[in-house]
């Protein structure tokens, strides 16, 4: 199965949340494989760097950075050729349905469900899930 896991996932993970943390371990295991494309590994980056986020986190800037590392040598890299223009309502999420469409996704693992389903254009064949779910479909 290959996916996209949305940022909040991966943000989830770090900071060692419930289904978050279980969803990115499953694709550390091979249960499925995680397509990463530019926008979204700028995007991780950007996110991994802003401190305050994880005020309460167990993890270093190190073992954040460590474990990213670590979720790429799983993923598979995904270019984007031609840009699908879903129109969400977050135009900074449009890039997660261009990865998964440009990568053949079955789904998309977000907690930002409500936005992202909201598109204009649809692809039939793609799914927008939560961790949770994405857990029971493994």
């Amino acid at each position: 199965m290959r996916v996209v896991i949305d940022t909040n996932i991966f943000l989830g993970a770090c900071l060692g949340t419930g289904a978050a943390n279980h969803a990115v371990a499953a694709c550390l295991r091979g249960q499925s494989t995680p397509l990463m494309g530019t926008a979204l590994l700028t995007e991780y980056e950007d996110v991994l760097g802003r401190s305050e986020l994880f005020d309460q986190c167990r993890l270093t800037l190190k073992e954040r950075n460590d474990l990213l590392d670590i979720f790429l040598s799983v993923c598979e890299w995904t270019r984007v050729y031609y840009i699908w223009r879903p129109n969400l309502p977050d135009e900074a999420d449009n890039h997660l349905i261009e990865l998964a469409v440009a990568g053949g996704a079955d789904l998309i693992v977000t907690r930002n469900l409500r936005d992202v389903r909201r598109g204009e254009l649809h692809f039939p064949h793609l799914r927008m899930i939560s961790p949770e779910d994405f857990l029971k479909e493994i």
